[in-house]
């Protein structure tokens, strides 16, 4: 019978150790310098560095060690990553979500831990130190990420790995291997330069050779081949409209900027118009005025219009994208298509579990008055022969709307968003290195348009088409690719991250039990 893990006897065979007086301080410092590789800094081999240290900080400690440790350098990393959402709900809200996140980094790391501990003394020749060890703490990593993505509520799919190098020349990869193969990729190729340079069987010169072997693989590997099928002419709009959540503005605001901005390029011969996620403040589908605006932009562009607006179906609102377009038959403008957002952020878009937390909290969780339905219709729009698969917002994080998109045939993506309530934080450059990346993973063009910014589009190959300064209303007008390419990561889905997941526990199990049984045996000898 296998032991608890704090009671399993240590294997003693670790060439390195790092003390819990020097752990504790290193993960700190790994956190502050892993948040400096993502954007808006964008330093990313810091990202790298920064998680090297981090998996070097619980290499030799025990698993309750391990835990603080990962506690600690995980709140100094999401404390100052996602800072910004003070800025739309306060601290509180904060310390809750970076909480989540410290929870389960310090079960990652303590899992790394033991990845440390016992895989390194069951597997013991050279190429298993090198590569089976290194794959297991990589695994372990993209582990935790893959289970933080998705619970509770939906996860938040936030500071993976893979989205501090949108603008590394690693960035091709995530077409191959998907946004969780990537981080297990950059991962291996951390933890095996950790491994090598503390292996006593390797000099520092072939440690540092092993090592530039393993970056120069990764950064000469091809990009996947990227077949144009066409083009959409497109005209993307930001209205820099104060369209947070608690802006003081007036009924109508939100749309009169966006129109104020569309009415001066009437003249332009576009395929679609898109406003990005709140554009129309008033809905369209249920008020006149509102209706006659987006209705007179289809009208005189001779182009469908892509609009958000907050809609309703009886007692249930849904955050809306609608394709309106001018219908010269009946003399009037008519929603041709319609996106309901099909997972709504927790506790801003909606309040999980309403009857048990608004309670504990009633002045805080009134600031969510409502409750957005989950949508439940397709993820695509057909405009002008193409599909565009639609992401509000959040949707460009979460790879279940991603697949979906996807799965419905998507020649190009749309992803509007309202980034008002986040100020001038780096929340929406972080946004979009991540769609950035989806542009890459899945081989499609991505429009980004936000009511503020940061507005951008980029082509199949993640190359920024055009790209607007936040804060300034302005606009992007750009024949944009269309493609049907297959990549890898979109042909595998979520099978990859479902091996890696399999992979690690059981090579972490198989090495665990494995140490038992010669403790086992041990113990049982007959003693001289």
């Amino acid at each position: 019978m296998v032991t608890p893990l704090t009671l399993l006897p240590s294997p003693r065979d670790i060439r390195f150790r790092v003390p819990l007086a020097l752990a504790l301080p290193m993960a700190v410092l790994a956190g502050w310098v892993m948040d400096l590789g993502f954007p808006d800094r964008d330093w990313w081999p810091l990202a790298l560095i920064g998680a090297g240290l981090m998996i070097l900080s619980v290499r030799g400690v025990s698993f309750p060690q391990a835990l603080l440790v990962g506690a600690l350098g995980s709140f100094s990393f999401y404390g100052i990553h996602i800072w910004w959402l003070t800025v739309y709900l306060g601290l509180i809200p904060w310390v809750a979500l970076v909480l989540a996140q410290v929870f389960f980094f310090s079960l990652g790391l303590g899992l790394i831990s033991l990845v440390w501990r016992y895989s390194s003394a069951q597997w013991t020749s050279l190429p298993g130190r090198l590569l089976l060890v290194p794959a297991l703490i990589a695994g372990a990593w993209t582990t935790r990420e893959a289970i933080s993505s998705v619970y509770p509520w939906g996860g938040f799919a936030w500071a993976r790995m893979a989205h501090s190098q949108s603008e590394s020349p690693l960035a091709p990869l995530i077409a191959w291997v998907g946004t969780s193969g990537f981080s297990f990729l950059l991962l291996w190729l951390v933890a095996g330069v950790i491994a090598a340079f503390t292996e006593r069987r390797l000099s520092a010169d072939s440690a540092l050779t092993v090592s530039a072997a393993g970056l120069v693989a990764l950064l000469v590997w091809p990009a996947w081949p990227i077949q144009e099928t066409g083009s959409l002419r497109v005209l993307g709009v930001q209205g820099n409209a104060d369209a947070g959540l608690y802006a003081d503005y007036n009924r109508g605001d939100n749309l009169r900027d966006h129109y104020a901005v569309t009415r001066e390029l009437y003249d332009e011969d576009v395929d679609v118009v898109i406003w990005p996620e709140n554009a129309s403040d008033i809905d369209p589908l249920r008020y006149a005025d509102a209706a006659a605006v987006v209705s007179e932009v289809s009208r005189e562009l001779g182009a469908p219009l892509v609009v958000g607006a907050i809609t309703k179906d009886g007692d249930e609102s849904y955050n809306s994208m609608l394709l309106w377009e001018w219908d010269e038959r009946s003399g009037r403008g008519v929603a041709r298509d319609q996106y309901d957002k099909i997972h709504p952020v927790p506790f801003a878009e909606y309040l999980p579990e309403r009857e048990f937390f608004y309670p504990l909290a009633p002045a805080l969780f009134s600031m969510i008055p409502r409750d957005y339905s989950f949508g439940e219709r397709d993820t695509v729009f057909s405009v002008d022969g193409a599909l565009a698969g639609i992401a509000i917002c959040f949707d460009i994080v979460d790879d279940e709307i991603l697949w979906s998109i996807m799965g419905e045939g998507a020649d190009i993506i749309f992803a509007p968003t309202n980034n008002a309530d986040f100020g001038r934080t780096d929340q929406s450059v972080q946004q979009l290195a991540i769609a950035r990346l989806r542009a890459i993973e899945t081989g499609r063009s991505v429009v980004n348009v936000s009511t503020v910014g940061t507005s951008a589009i980029m082509d199949p190959r993640g190359e920024t088409l055009d790209r607007l300064p936040v804060y300034t209303e302005g606009y992007m007008i750009q024949d944009v690719p269309l493609s049907n390419t297959l990549t890898p990561a979109t042909a595998l889905g979520r099978n990859l991250e479902t091996f890696v997941i399999g992979f690690t526990l059981s090579g972490l199990v198989v090495a665990m039990v494995s140490h038992r049984g010669r403790v086992q045996r041990r113990e049982s000898a007959p003693r001289p």
